[in-house]
């Protein structure tokens, strides 16, 4: 018998076999049979060299053509068998209701950014946004920087490569605060007014339990006739009493900063501790959350306003060390970790 005729035989024996194969189980042992390494075509294929050319060419592609035939074959019993076979499955019923994707929420530090955004706003604050990209101009010139400050270095601040020889407007940062937003609000506006403006900023610092790199701040500005001490220290309990549902302990001591004169520091009472002191507050009970303190002249001037005729009050919240009071949580850094297990308890 010819070796062409031994491959017509293999094709009609092959696609009986294909065809009484009871299961996918059967049908794979039927393929492994046909088309494995040790399989029948194999061995056909195996023994072409032994055929004269003429008849090696009609064996060859008629084996090449069995090969195809047999594994479209198998795909098409396969298809059939998927549906009947009894110990699968049942076919995937599209009417039933499907898993329900998991919830999001909000992040704990912009959910706290909203609740100041809703108390400010029920006074008659108006929330402004300033540019993440600013200058030298903005952040240390027009609040009163001395042009020797330390916070104009890169060891403090992150400046745009390329512009190491600028100077004032052309020399380009990413804000180490959101002070310098308060001079181009009050460029825009006359007062009197008030308005708030939360956003992150970058500092080039060292990373630990109260300090990050890129961090979130949250500040006041109040500018008009008369603006005496105590209506801001009134400000800044009721502020704090209503996104903590309680009154909160605070005191007030004397500080220093370029853009505020006379300048202040405020704390509050440790919520993590109750103010018996964690690594959170140093041990010592209270944690500064805002400084600030009336804006110097030469910062209103800087905004087109005429501190002999205006006064005003203002603080920079550290909105990060707020969520942490609320949630008591010690360390800042897991705010910023994107640890899904973390964030997923404030939803």
């Amino acid at each position: 018998m010819q070796r062409s005729e031994d491959v017509d035989s293999l094709r009609q024996h092959a696609l009986a076999t294909i065809a009484g194969a009871a299961t996918t189980s059967e049908l794979e042992e039927v393929r492994i049979a046909l088309l494995g390494r040790k399989g029948k075509i194999t061995q056909i294929l195996k023994t072409l060299g032994a055929l004269d050319p003429d008849q090696r060419k009609i064996v060859g592609a008629a084996c090449n053509e069995l090969k195809e035939a047999i594994a479209s074959a198998i795909e098409e019993r396969k298809i059939v068998l998927l549906d009947v076979e009894p110990d699968l499955p049942s076919p995937l019923d599209v009417t039933l209701p499907g898993i329900r994707a998991g919830g999001g929420g909000l992040h704990p530090t912009i959910q706290m950014m909203y609740d100041l955004n809703d108390a400010f706003m029920a006074l008659n604050f108006e929330v402004f946004e300033g540019p993440e990209i600013t200058s030298e101009l903005y952040e240390f010139d027009n609040l009163n920087f001395p042009p020797d400050h330390p916070a104009r270095e890169t060891m403090d601040s992150y400046w745009l490569e390329g512009r190491e020889q600028s100077h004032g407007g052309e020399r380009l940062c990413i804000r180490p605060h959101l002070t310098g937003a308060s001079v181009r609000y009050m460029q825009r506006h006359k007062p009197p007014f008030r308005f708030v403006y939360p956003g992150r900023v970058y500092r080039n610092e060292a990373t630990d339990a109260r300090h990050e790199r890129a961090f979130f701040q949250y500040e006041a500005l109040i500018v008009d006739r008369h603006v005496p001490f105590t209506a801001g220290r009134l400000l800044i309990n009721t502020i704090l009493d209503t996104v903590f549902g309680r009154p909160v302990k605070t005191r007030m001591r004397a500080g220093f900063f370029p853009f505020v004169e006379p300048g202040f520091e405020i704390d509050m009472q440790c919520l993590v501790c109750g103010g018996g002191g964690c690594r959170l507050c140093k041990h010592v009970g209270w944690l500064e959350v805002m400084p600030g303190g009336a804006p110097h002249p030469n910062v209103l001037r800087a905004g087109g306003i005429d501190p002999d005729k205006w006064m005003g009050f203002y603080i920079n919240v550290g909105l990060d060390r707020l969520v942490m009071m609320r949630y008591g949580i010690d360390d800042v850094r897991l705010f910023h970790g994107a640890d899904l297990r973390f964030l997923a308890q404030f939803r």
